[in-house]
């Protein structure tokens, strides 16, 4: 039996959903916010002082499908964090800042040794300082729970809250208006199968 993605619909649009699709048609870098986007917002102390972050498994394995299919993912991140460090390297994310609130800037600084063009930019924020980025590329998204001033400035939402799979709801729209996500299912599904 053969699965069609015709009704999944991964994003709720805020602008005209055929704009929004071609949008994500040119998107060859997605930079993502950490803390209320990979995780769930919430900081985790430890008794020595050390704070813990959640990461969800779906929001991975999105990630290394937009980047098996040729889609750079990098980390703008407010807070440093050896966690984070780690799941980076874990995801092969190499395009990474951390302890930096002035966004836009650092994604400058990753712009400066990029080949990508702003229009050629996803990225997936919640709170104000992403819109410093938002503002300035070619499709900006939101959690659902992301402050209001950040949906205004969002041409889309995701469906999936932070830390429950909004990254992969977005890495699954940019392969779907790519047209890259059944090459990116075909390593998993075995065709001869009926489910």
């Amino acid at each position: 039996m053969m699965h069609t993605i015709e009704n999944f619909e991964p994003l709720r649009f805020y602008h005209a959903p055929a704009l929004v699709k071609q949008a994500a048609a040119n998107i060859r870098l997605l930079l993502l916010d950490v803390d209320g986007v990979l995780t769930d917002g919430q900081l985790y102390f430890g008794e020595h002082g050390e704070f813990l972050k959640a990461f969800n498994t779906l929001d991975g394995q999105g990630i290394k499908s937009l980047q098996q299919q040729g889609i750079r993912v990098g980390i703008i991140s407010g807070r440093k964090s050896a966690a984070l460090s780690l799941r980076a390297q874990a995801l092969g994310i190499t395009l990474i800042a951390q302890g930096r609130e002035d966004k836009f800037q650092a994604m400058q600084e990753i712009l400066s040794e990029q080949p990508f063009q702003l229009h050629e930019i996803a990225y997936l924020g919640d709170d104000l300082p992403d819109l410093l980025v938002m503002r300035h590329i070619g499709l900006p998204v939101a959690v659902p729970d992301a402050h209001h001033e950040v949906h205004r400035h969002a041409h889309a939402s995701t469906t999936r809250r932070g830390g429950q799979g909004a990254v992969r709801d977005l890495c699954d729209f940019l392969l779907i208006s790519q047209q890259r996500y059944q090459s990116a299912l075909s390593a998993y599904v075995d065709e001869g199968s009926t489910r």
